[in-house]
This record gives C-alpha cells, structure tokens and sequence, in this order.
C-alpha cells in the first residue's frame, strides 16, 4: 500500500490520482481520441472522470442527465469534455457528432436501463437499445480512424433459466421484460454488423474491433436512479426513512461499478492493438461468494447507518429474474480481469460517497479516491 500513498496523497491536493494497474495501460488512453455514448449517466459520469484522470479526450454524446439530482452535475462532469447534447435515436446527430470527434476508440453506454421502466415504456426502450445502437454502428462504418468499439449491454440478455451456475457467453439470448429482450436484440445487432462490415478475418482492411460487454448488477455512489435497490436505500437513508425491500430473496451479482468500467478499458485497449482476437461477448462480474439476495444487501446497508431500517413492500410486483449469476471466467484467462473488491467492500463505498454527499463535500474528489483506491486494490 506504500508505494500508492502518492496516488491517493494526489487526489487530496490536485484531485487527479496517479493512474496506475496492472490490467490498464495509462499510456494507451493518454492524449486518446474517445467517443463516449452515454456519458450523462450514473456509470457514463463515473467512466469520464476515469478517462479524464487517464488523460483521454474525451467526446460525450447524450441526452441531459436521466436523474436530479446526477453524478454528471454534482461532480461537475462537463468540465472535463467535450459534451454534446443528442438522443441515440437521432442517426444523422449522431453520425455528424461521431465525424466531427474522428475518434480512436468508441465506447456506446447509452440506454434505457431501468427493467421496470421498460414495461411503462416498451417502444422507446426497444428504440434506444435497439435503434440506437444500429446508429452508432452504422455511423462508426463511415468514420475512419476508429481502432476499438465496446457496445454496453448488461446481463440481463442471457435466457434466463433462473438455474444456480454463471452464464457463459456462448449461452443462448433472451429476456422475458422489455428491457432483458431490447439488450439481446442488441447484442444480435452487434453480432449481425461485427461478421457483415467489421468481419475479424478481413481486419487488415477495416481495422475496427468490435466487441460486447455484459455487466452484472452495477452499484456506486452516485446513482439516482428509480426502482433500484441500492439508490432507493440511499435516498431511504438520506430522508431518514426505512428502506423499501422488494424481491427480497432474488439473487443478484452486485458489484462496484469500477469493476466493469475497468474491464471496459482493459477490452477496449486489447481491441485497439489486436482486434481479431478479442472481437466477442464478454462477461463482468463479480465472485460467485457476491452473488447475494436483496435482503442481504439491505440488512447490510442498515448495520452500516446509524438508526436505518428496511420493510419488505407487500403487493404484486413486475416479473423480475430470481436468480442471475455470470461466469467471468473468459475474462479472467483472456483479459487478465478480475474483481478487486468484495460486495462488502464496494458497499462501504457508496455508504462513503453518500455521507460525503450528505456533508456536502466536493464528490468528484471522492471518485477520484475511490479509483486510486481501487487501483491500489488491483497491484
């Protein structure tokens, strides 16, 4: 831990950690061209502070930020790129901002995210997941320059057969909501553009590596979302109310969201130098050990806040999976990935970012600590 007391003495004074780990390559992303989809969001927010610190340039295109309040504007995320305002759905906005960036590396995260939202609103769910990342790649087909793409899709796109061992990522695609099906359809249109314009065997021509990326549940400081366990304990803690519990015995793989974002980096620089070997799925998640049910989450949310209380919510609630487990184990021969921190760990994060929030303290420096922690966590 010696040898990192630079890095997080670094964040206390100038707010930039010192960027170092053995999975990311800091020279790789420094004075990098990077088009990031998304970046308004909960994790987009959370992965520009990250390339900035990195020292990327960093091109951002999405629609104003879902939540109020966000990470985006709490920690002053549009300081630190360039930001543009457009929808996904939008394919001539798109392409234009995607030529006039000319980026290196692509990196598409926007979506409609929320399972629960996708039943109050099917269509333009299927329309952003689904039409909006046939833009981004039919846009990227006439940009030259592009080296690596990593399209965001989630877990939720495997058929789930709420069985008790990790879906690999040759295992059939589905989804039974909305949301579940529109990220399949996703990956299918990934697949679809990556064999017919982007083929692995033809790279010497093109030069684009494509892949896909499958996260678990993703959980951090920052997150506003609705009808999401950990922000609803958060804004639960932060009124002084009990924690409403739904599902509480579905099994979910938590993780902290510098756990993908770090897989993301890693994939995207192993695309870039060797495209054709790294062109696939992959899956990121957490220890088969952090596989946990909501009411394990809860409970130790409420031992970790003074006074906090959960209530499981009583009614008929929409179908959601009961058991989702990923086998990461690609990742981890492959990409040399792993986690680095346990769920207890990541969750003594977002408990920390929420009191620094709660103090009014300035939350991009607590991002910037918590990557140097995680990095630190990774040597």
């Amino acid at each position: 831990m010696a040898k990192w007391a630079g890095a997080l003495e670094g964040v206390a004074m100038t707010g930039e950690p010192t960027m170092h780990a053995h999975s990311i390559n800091p020279e790789f992303w420094r004075g990098r061209r990077v088009f990031l989809t998304g970046h308004t969001g909960f994790k987009g927010a959370w992965l520009s502070i990250w390339l900035h610190a990195l020292g990327a340039h960093v091109v951002g295109y999405a629609l104003d930020p879902p939540t109020s309040p966000s990470l985006f504007a709490l920690a002053r995320v549009a300081e630190l790129l360039e930001s543009h305002s457009g929808d996904v759905r939008d394919a001539a906005g798109l392409a234009t901002a995607l030529q006039a960036a000319q980026p290196e590396v692509v990196l598409h995260m926007a979506a409609q995210s929320l399972v629960r939202e996708s039943y109050k609103a099917p269509v333009e769910t299927y329309a952003v997941n689904v039409l909006g990342t046939v833009h981004v790649l039919e846009a990227i087909r006439h940009c030259p320059g592009v080296g690596a793409v990593v399209v965001v899709t989630t877990d939720k796109c495997y058929e789930n057969r709420e069985w008790w061992w990790g879906y690999r990522e040759d295992e059939a695609l589905g989804g039974y909501d909305p949301y579940s099906s529109s990220k399949a359809c996703a990956e299918l249109v990934t697949s679809a553009y990556r064999t017919s314009f982007f083929h692995p065997r033809d790279h010497a021509r093109h030069g684009v590596g494509i892949a896909t990326a499958r996260a678990g549940n993703v959980i951090g400081g920052g997150d506003w979302a609705d009808d999401r366990l950990v922000p609803d304990c958060m804004r639960a803690l932060l009124a002084g109310l009990p924690i409403s519990v739904r599902n509480p015995g579905a099994m979910r793989p938590w993780q902290h969201v510098l756990e993908p974002l770090s897989g993301y980096l890693r994939l995207a620089e192993l695309l870039y130098a060797d495209g054709p070997a790294y062109a696939e799925a992959w899956n990121f998640g957490p220890y088969d050990e952090d596989v946990q049910p909501v009411q394990w989450l809860a409970d130790y949310v409420c031992r970790r806040w003074a006074s906090a209380t959960a209530t499981v919510v009583s009614g008929v609630q929409p179908h959601e999976a009961k058991y989702l487990k990923l086998d990461c184990s690609k990742a981890r021969a492959r990409l040399g990935w792993r986690p680095h921190w346990r769920l207890s760990d990541a969750l003594d994060r977002v408990l920390e970012w929420t009191r620094d929030y709660q103090q009014h303290a300035d939350v991009r420096a607590t991002c910037l600590r918590q990557i140097a922690e995680y990095l630190a966590a990774s040597e």
